[in-house]
């Protein structure tokens, strides 16, 4: 593994300065860009199912009202329909709900459009818990699992605005379909001008050697806050790796953070499924020993609540990944 090239990309604060309480919508900052977008490429078009104010996108519509296309409330007919627009040599954006792209338009998104490798991207927010006290008819916590299965998809977690510019300006050019889950609960900025997002290879934002956590999203920030939780305790130094693509999944990512010998794997979604059995799977392919833990939302559906309170609950905010940590270290 000496062999292996690291990928370091280091945040814009300095971890003892860095701003956790700053709220920065992703949501906000993906309807944003859109239009942006729409002017770079004029075959980038827009498809939403009546969610233009909860998905942001209501700026691309106004700049772009010829290209953006309101189906109303028929997800399945609106992938189809962006798979016929993809068809004829333009670029659709899908926008809704994460549940209702990948479990009420399921089929469509297997068949219409993976099945035939368009290059239809599916930009949704709600990602696992964040949908909060909507209860879990709104929740996204198989979402991973669901497309991830789909043969040529591309799936991908932002944690941070620029990183999300940055996918979204990949998209264009990223051969089949593409699926971007983004949570609707605040992050924190974590990359500075000079970052530069490639798909398929994770970033390590917080070295470590005495071990990592390997997250996505949403826990990204909660996994800097642990570490430092950590450092401050025990001294001990624990590596954060956003692991924003989920698949294609950084392999060697995952094997240097078990050099560690320490590893847990967080993530807004269901422990099954997700990037705790992704990288579990590599380790296990490689023949690779280490501590390992994976945290996410366990095996039942829960009551509605505030996200905030469900991830506490769940093990998986700040303080939950600084317990695991401890317990793993002794």
């Amino acid at each position: 593994m000496s062999s292996m090239k690291k990928r370091c990309v280091h945040w814009t604060k300095g971890a003892d300065s860095m701003d956790f309480t700053e709220k920065v919508f992703l949501r906000d900052v993906i309807g944003e860009h859109m239009t942006a977008l729409g002017r770079a490429d004029e075959r980038v078009v827009m498809v939403n199912a009546d969610l233009m104010g909860t998905c942001r996108c209501r700026g691309f519509a106004e700049a772009f009202p010829e290209r953006s296309f309101n189906v109303g409330i028929a997800e399945q007919n609106m992938v189809s329909f962006a798979a016929g627009l993809a068809h004829e040599g333009f670029v659709p954006y899908v926008f809704s709900m994460v549940p209702f792209i990948t479990m009420r338009a399921c089929e469509q998104c297997r068949t219409d459009v993976a099945y035939a490798g368009l290059p239809v991207r599916f930009i949704a927010p709600y990602a696992g818990l964040s949908g909060g006290i909507s209860g879990a008819t709104h929740w996204g916590i198989e979402d991973c699992a669901i497309m991830g299965a789909m043969p040529g998809m591309t799936v991908l977690e932002p944690c941070d605005p620029r990183q999300a510019e940055q996918m979204l300006d990949v998209s264009r050019s990223c051969e089949g379909p593409v699926y971007l889950r983004c949570s609707v609960e605040p992050v924190v900025r974590v990359y500075g001008e000079d970052y530069q997002f490639q798909t398929g290879k994770a970033d390590t934002v917080r070295e470590g050697q005495d071990g990592a956590f390997l997250c996505a999203g949403i826990t990204v920030k909660y996994a800097l806050m642990a570490a430092e939780a950590v450092a401050e305790q025990t001294g001990k130094q624990i590596r954060v790796v956003d692991m924003h693509t989920f698949k294609p999944l950084d392999r060697e990512a995952v094997l240097r953070a078990a050099e560690t010998g320490h590893v847990i794997a967080a993530q807004d979604h269901v422990r099954i499924g997700g990037l705790g059995y992704a990288a579990a799977a590599v380790l296990a392919e490689a023949g690779v020993q280490t501590q390992f833990r994976i945290l996410g939302v366990p095996d039942v559906f829960e009551t509605m609540a505030h996200a905030p309170y469900l991830y506490h609950k769940f093990g998986y905010d700040d303080a939950g990944l600084t317990a695991a940590m401890l317990e793993l270290l002794g």
